[in-house]
């Protein structure tokens, strides 16, 4: 085997000086500084406020300039500099100046945009940088970026900002380098789950997310949500296409996922005919561009897919009593006579009681047109290349958790007991805790989709996803239930209570964090946990910051319907090679300020490491180190006679 593999790797060095050479390049790697991670939670959908924050590396560009130029240039200035980086083409075309003063901008401008450059680009190899720039303008770059204070070299460098200019490339030379500036800032992408629901374009962010080569998704309840409707949980399928209605995203199904909805409109139009289904009204954050729907005709929507949905997730409940959640199963707890429902042994008034597709003796089965949609809703799910390519995505750069550089990442939480032991949890009649546990569900969740339709486990696995989307032993939810129909038919607040996992309130002592570290196998002296999930209220004093530095709950609101509560558009962490940084995000409203660098997110140092973490230190220093280590079982090799070395262009 060992034999084998020193024969695979020798066709890349084919020889001990190939092998010398790369073993050099790699410790030499290892001494420079680590790459810049981002650390995103909670997107929902918002792909504007999403694409700033990539635009403008989270405030860090901002931060760069100022530390060029801030003694040097006056601010007006930097910040027109900053917003041509974020926005090169918007910036360019509403460019006001004469052409004597435009040919005079550009060069100035391009002049300190190779410094802003340089410095996002010295942490990296020469080649790794080269690898990133726009073939057409490589050359000149790659010179640029390195043309030293000779004074000759000097003159080179002026004379080629000076045939940009002249040649009249000069805005496409602009644009090319910002965008290289931004893809420098941001070397890692970790997004800590729910790229999906309430906002309007996720689909939008899973195709910028695809451009990233180094990226993780650690998933989040509504991107299993997504994921279960995908692998064909009838359930979710209900849920997904009832989140979008509710928040008028119909866009999303329609024009991104190319799935109609227009059997559940003609459905529901005629069902819910002399029914206004005004609770159902769907709430409007966004305009729909491509599939405008009247609200009127929308809340009738919204209230056929939910009586749908409660049916199917009844039917779950009672094909999987191991769920234990037969309390949850609640069209079986109305009294349709009185309109009111009983739960945990308290009657509440309906606010709605009209149910034309319920039989109250049989409350959970489907009307012959309800299962005809459902069946036209599965195939369209299943058919749609777009929402596939995007789920697959999501499996093949996703997981439950994901352990990197001594950090924890996940969603949601730990399931744990008040006493701070982990829960256990029985599943397939064994039980499971702590890391256990989410290797377990991880395993789940591939199965749902990936098995092949005939396998017995694969039906199991599909339904589980919907357990794993509300389910109060699921890491990715954590709470006692989904209040859910409460929210629509129950005015009485004590009613719509959702009581949070323990590990939400005892996560806050180091302590815990400290366990939970040790769990997974972390130094816990430096490691740290990064979740979302639930959203900090900034206005109300919380931090994101908890366990004395231990945890990170970056969940903010970047979802504008939680910024009412949150008082904030969201979090940043960045982890550099001398810093942990915190970017504070700033309500992204295009309509009332065209200005992007204004809602340019503050950053604040939280940790400053010492000493500066080089790429040494990380898991890709840890590969390095093996890689170094085959090489130098191959230069045995070669030396012992196992295998014999090649040479290309050998001269006779």
């Amino acid at each position: 085997m060992e034999k084998r593999y020193l024969s695979l790797l020798s066709k890349d060095y084919p020889n001990i000086e190939a092998c010398v050479c790369e073993i050099i390049n790699l410790n030499a790697i290892k001494c420079l500084p680590k790459g810049t991670e981002y650390f995103f939670s909670d997107l929902h959908g918002e792909y504007e406020g999403f694409s700033h924050l990539l635009r403008s590396a989270s405030g860090v560009i901002k931060t760069k300039i100022e530390d060029l130029f801030g003694d040097i240039i006056l601010p007006d200035e930097r910040n027109q500099l900053a917003e041509l980086i974020y926005y090169p083409e918007k910036v360019l075309l509403e460019l006001e100046l004469s052409k004597e003063m435009l040919d005079n901008w550009r060069k100035i401008t391009i002049y300190r945009l190779v410094q802003v450059c340089k410095k996002c680009s010295s942490k990296y190899t020469r080649s790794k940088v080269r690898k990133k720039m726009p073939a057409e303008y490589s050359y000149i770059l790659d010179e640029l970026l390195h043309a030293d204070k000779d004074i000759n070299k000097e003159v080179y460098y002026q004379s080629i900002i000076q045939s940009i200019a002249d040649l009249g490339n000069a805005d496409s030379f602009i644009i090319a380098i910002c965008n290289l500036i931004q893809e420098l800032c941001v070397d890692r992408l970790h997004i800590i789950g729910d790229i999906y629901d309430r906002g309007p374009r996720p689909d939008f962010i899973m195709n910028e997310l695809s451009l990233f080569h180094e990226i993780d998704i650690q998933w989040g309840n509504h991107d299993i949500s997504w994921m279960g409707a995908a692998c064909g949980n009838r359930a979710l399928i209900a849920n997904v296409i009832r989140m979008a209605i509710h928040y008028n995203t119909i866009d999303l199904i329609e024009d991104g996922y190319g799935i109609s909805l227009r059997s559940l409109a003609t459905f529901a139009g005629e069902v819910y005919k002399n029914d206004a289904c005004e609770i159902f009204t769907p709430v409007v954050w966004d305009e729909n561009e491509y599939a405008p729907v009247s609200l009127s005709l929308a809340a009738k929507m919204h209230k056929a897919i939910t009586i749908i949905q409660f049916k199917l997730e009844g039917q779950l409940i009672e094909k999987h009593p191991e769920y234990n959640m037969s309390d949850r199963s609640l069209l079986n707890y109305i009294d349709y006579n009185e309109g009111s429902i009983s739960i945990d042994g308290q009657s509440y008034a309906l606010e709605d009681c009209q149910f034309p597709s319920i039989d109250p003796q049989n409350p959970l089965a489907l009307t012959e047109e309800e299962e005809a949609l459902m069946k036209v809703f599965e195939r369209s799910f299943e058919h749609s290349k777009a929402l596939h390519k995007h789920i697959h995505y999501l499996y093949s750069h996703g997981s439950i958790y994901k352990c990197y550089n001594n950090n924890l990442l996940y969603h949601g939480c730990i399931p744990m007991t008040e006493e701070g032991e982990f829960a256990k949890v029985l599943l397939d009649g064994i039980e499971y805790e702590g890391k256990g546990l989410m290797d377990r569900l991880n395993k789940l969740a591939n199965t749902a989709y990936f098995s092949p339709n005939n396998a017995q486990c694969k039906s199991a696995s599909v339904d589980f996803m919907w357990y794993l989307w509300c389910g109060c032993n699921s890491p990715l939810f954590g709470k006692s239930k989904l209040s859910c129909f409460e929210q629509y038919f129950i005015s009485d607040p004590r009613a719509k209570v959702e009581t949070f996992n323990p590990y939400f309130h005892l996560c806050q002592t180091e302590e815990v964090c400290k366990k939970i570290l040790n769990e997974f196998g972390l130094d816990v002296s430096t490691a740290h946990i990064v979740n979302g999930h639930v959203p900090v209220k900034m206005k109300e004093g919380e931090s994101p910051i908890k366990a004395n530095g231990k945890l990170f709950i970056i969940d903010g609101g970047i979802s504008k319907p939680y910024q009412p509560k949150t008082g904030i558009a969201g979090y940043t962490l960045i982890y550099n090679s001398r810093t942990l940084n915190l970017a504070e995000h700033h309500t992204y409203d295009t309509k009332n300020d065209s200005a992007h660098y204004k809602r340019t997110p503050t950053v604040s140092i939280i940790e400053i490491m010492k000493p500066r973490v080089t790429v040494g230190n990380t898991d890709i220093g840890k590969e390095l180190t093996q890689q170094v280590e085959d090489l130098k079982e191959l230069i045995v090799a070669y030396r012992k006679g196992f295998l014999k070395e090649t040479f290309k262009n050998k001269i006779n």
